[in-house]
């Protein structure tokens, strides 16, 4: 029999071994599907069913370990601290092949050939095989089948998401050189398995929009890489993502990772009572040291071939191992942690203990299996970190709704306060206006009190002028006519005219006045030179005759009369001229009433356009509050309801996750136990993933409400629950997209 080797890619290999080599062998079958092409060229093909003859299986793995060369072996060579150890040593397995690794070749290609039989019906030996190690060149395949990635849709979307962009590209790249530098395979900048690595990272922070890029998750690609190519490797990273827990400790809140904290302190509690006294004592918290181990599964705390013993059981048991290894680190090293301070315990975790199982992976595998782990009081625990994450939520919940009455109550405080200042400044307004108004009414009451005095005194000249002088016929009338005849107010340049003619009047009448003290005056003189003649011809003796005295005496008489006519013509004008004088004054203060009568309506026409004013302005402000009052019960109702529709939508979530973990719990119990037969198994599986789908409905019907009360509540982002609203809208994003509904989440 001969063996002949498959084709190869053209071009060098990159530093690690893939199954790219198919043999045919007499007495069994090798069969090659459908390739698997990758950078690195045909991938290891499923192996059929059939009964190895175990000396084809001699020859078959003497040649097949003579052609794992030093290029497959340096693939493990290189560690994160650059160990030097290896997975398997070439030189020995090529020259010194024992009988027991014979066997186990022999053995894993039998497992590999009948798989699912291997999985139903030789479980417990299988989980044994897997903790005792896989062989390196298995290793790939065998991790493909315990994730069941062998024939995944995503697969073939693969070259695809190459072409796209990601918004991650940039983290991407600068955390490519960070994981694995010691590395050969990854050593220098745009090597190969650095533009592999970031391919896979690239495709799947396209695939998962929600988790993105992280950088823990590099290191566990990166061992990938070291096994299978790009494609498989992704398809096998997708499938840890999804079946392993890791997308939850991935996630931005890291929600998983928590759960996990909380579960290993309880385990470190009850196992380590004595260490984790002196953790606390020293302030040296379990995320200092454990975060990294379940980020990275131990890649990069454990040299390379120990870390990759843990990987191949945690493929095949999830996160238990992570639990296990953990506690059997802390009690082997119990004893010298305690007598350490704080920084003398994070330089022991750093330095110390990584290279204490570099020779003797399995010691710490069986010191691993030593420790006491109880599934369903990790259950237990879940469900209790769950309660208290929930009871957290509902205070942040309450805390939220507080400080959001908080604040409108602050609001409506400096409202009103504002409000107060603004009745401060009309109520200042209103003080000035009445103070305006009660000047304008004493002015008022003044010059009425002035207009009173005047008629008063018109009355009293009116009075004595009637006393004096008996009005004549018609004079009533002629003051009619004049009253009548008087210009108006407004015309200013008939009252100037008028003063003008009550000038010229009064100065003619002073002349008349003149004239007639003139004419009294030469009358007196005559009468004086007529007396004093009259005087001295009395002392002459002169004797006249009766006649001539008769004369004399009348002539006298008449002087006398018309002296005294003349004082009375004099007096009258006089007293017309006072007169006249008097209704110049009179008609002056009419004028004068006449102003202060239309500046006092002036005034209380102002005062009733400003009572009228604040009239209007205090119903604006009565209005204002109104609907000031009226907008804040609607704000209020407004927010009472999107909180309740909020809290209903938080309620039913947190209800569909627990009912999702609690199936999902089920699920594992069933497993785990081994209760079920092959067939009784897949009906439970059926009728829990009809339940999920059906809780998957019942989420679609209440996306839109979801989506209602997010674009409602249009500041939720803002909150301290933000984030936890953010994950929560991300997990339903794929379902939202099934079902054709937006969901508001931000980039």
């Amino acid at each position: 029999s001969c063996l002949r080797p498959g084709p190869h890619v053209a071009g060098d290999l990159p530093k690690r071994r893939y199954f790219t080599t198919f043999w045919q062998i007499p007495g069994y079958v090798w069969t090659r599907p459908k390739c698997l092409s990758g950078p690195y060229g045909s991938y290891a093909p499923a192996l059929t069913t059939t009964v190895l003859c175990h000396h084809n299986v001699r020859h078959l793995l003497s040649c097949r370990l003579l052609e794992a060369d030093s290029k497959s072996m340096r693939s493990m060579s290189g560690s994160r601290r650059n160990s030097g150890s290896s997975l398997v040593s070439s030189s020995s397995a090529s020259s010194n092949l024992s009988h027991l690794e014979e066997d186990t070749w022999i053995l894993w290609g039998r497992i590999v050939n009948e798989w699912e039989e291997w999985r139903r019906k030789k479980d417990k030996l299988l989980k044994e095989l897997i903790r005792k190690g896989i062989p390196h060149h298995f290793r790939a395949i065998v991790w493909q089948l315990l994730g069941n990635a062998t024939d995944m849709p995503v697969k073939n979307q693969y070259s695809e998401l190459l072409k796209m962009s990601s918004p991650c590209e940039k983290l991407i790249r600068r955390d490519i050189a960070r994981t694995y530098p010691e590395h050969e395979f990854f050593k220098g900048q745009d090597s190969l398995g650095q533009e592999v690595l970031f391919n896979v990272m690239k495709a799947y922070s396209l695939v998962d929009r929600e988790v993105g890029y992280c950088q823990g998750s590099a290191f566990i690609v990166g061992l990938l890489l070291m096994q299978m190519p790009e494609e498989e490797a992704f398809c096998v990273f997708v499938r840890l993502m999804q079946e392993y827990r890791l997308r939850e400790l991935f996630k931005p809140s890291m929600a998983e990772l928590g759960l996990c904290i909380y579960q290993f302190e309880y385990l470190l509690q009850e196992q380590l009572p004595e260490l984790n006294v002196h953790f606390r004592s020293q302030s040296f918290h379990t995320s200092m040291y454990a975060s990294s181990w379940f980020l990275t599964l131990f890649l990069t705390f454990l040299p390379l071939p120990v870390a990759t013993r843990i990987f191949d059981i945690f493929m095949y048991e999830g996160l238990e191992i992570i639990f296990r290894v953990g506690l059997a680190i802390l009690q082997y090293n119990q004893t010298d942690l305690i007598q350490l301070d704080m920084e003398g315990m994070s330089q022991h975790f750093q330095k110390v203990i990584p290279h204490q199982f570099d020779s003797c992976p399995d010691k710490l595998i069986l010191r691993a299996y030593q420790v006491k782990y109880n599934p369903k009081r990790m259950k237990k625990l879940e469900k209790e970190y769950t309660t208290i994450k929930n009871k957290e939520m509902e205070e942040q919940i309450e805390i939220k709704r507080l400080r959001t009455e908080n604040r409108l109550l602050k609001q409506r405080i400096e409202t009103l306060e504002k409000g107060q200042v603004t009745r401060a400044q009309e109520a200042e307004e209103n003080y000035v206006i009445k103070r305006e108004l009660a000047v304008v009414r004493q002015q008022c009451n003044t010059a009425s009190e002035s207009l009173e005095k005047a008629q008063d005194t018109i009355r009293e000249l009116q009075q004595q002028r009637v006393n004096t002088h008996p009005p004549a016929p018609g004079s009533s009338v002629l003051v009619m006519v004049n009253t009548s005849c008087l210009p108006e107010e407004n015309n200013m340049a008939a009252l100037q005219e008028e003063v003008k003619q009550m000038k010229l009047r009064e100065l003619e009448t002073l002349r008349s006045f003149r004239e007639m003290q003139d004419s009294v005056t030469e009358l007196n003189t005559r009468w004086q030179v007529k007396h004093k003649f009259t005087q001295s011809c009395r002392r002459g003796h002169w004797k006249e005759s009766p006649k001539k005295n008769a004369m004399n005496e009348l002539q006298d008489k008449l002087m006398t009369v018309r002296l005294r006519e003349a004082q009375a013509q004099a007096e009258l004008r006089e007293v017309k001229l006072r007169a006249l004088q008097q209704e110049s004054q009179n008609q002056i203060h009419s004028k004068l009433i006449g102003r202060h009568e239309q500046e006092r309506s002036a005034l209380q026409d102002r005062l009733q356009m400003v009572a009228n004013q604040n009239k209007a302005l205090q119903a604006q402000l009565n209005e204002m509050k109104r609907k000031q009052a009226e907008s804040d019960c609607k704000s209020k109702e407004e927010v009472m309801a999107v909180r309740l529709r909020e809290a209903d939508s938080m309620a039913v979530m947190a209800e569909l996750r627990q009912k999702i973990a609690e199936l999902e719990i089920q699920k594992e119990e069933g497993l785990i136990q081994g209760q079920l037969n092959h067939s009784d198994s897949r009906q439970y599986i059926n009728h829990l993933r009809d339940q999920i789908a059906e809780l998957r409905n019942e989420l679609e019907r209440r996306l839109p409400f979801i989506a209602a009360v997010c674009d409602v509540g249009a500041t939720w982002r803002e909150s301290p629950r933000g984030a936890c609203w953010e994950s929560l809208l991300r997990g339903f994003s794929p379902i939202a997209a099934r079902s054709g509904t937006h969901l508001p989440i931000s980039k």
